[in-house]
């Protein structure tokens, strides 16, 4: 099985854990409320949450990861949880938490 393969059963079964919402998208899995995507499966297997900007900066200081970048361009407001941390139940509930946080403060579309 590919490295990317494993991240997509850890990243549903993340999302199933801590999420109200489904994994969508086949090619390019994802999740979003009220129309605004708040996490995602990169192409090489990296989970990437979108948070507020407090809890990027402090979780960028915290694991080392900087800005993620798809396309050629800087996705913003998303941090990517390096891939040491998968395992760590805390860390993905506080991280998984502050995502889902930010999400539901965010504007319907």
């Amino acid at each position: 099985m590919s490295k990317r393969a494993e991240n997509l059963a850890t990243y549903v079964a993340l999302v199933e854990k801590f999420f109200d919402d489904g994994v969508k998208g086949k090619a390019n899995p994802y999740t979003s409320m009220n129309g605004n995507m708040y996490s995602f499966l990169d192409e090489q297997g990296r989970i990437c949450l979108r948070m507020a900007e407090a809890d990027r900066e402090t979780f960028a200081v915290l694991f080392g990861t900087g800005p993620v970048q798809q396309y050629g361009a800087t996705m913003k407001g998303y941090v990517s949880i390096p891939p040491d941390f998968l395992a760590n139940e805390d860390v993905l509930a506080e991280a998984f938490g502050c995502s889902s946080r930010h999400a539901q403060s965010l504007r319907k579309k």
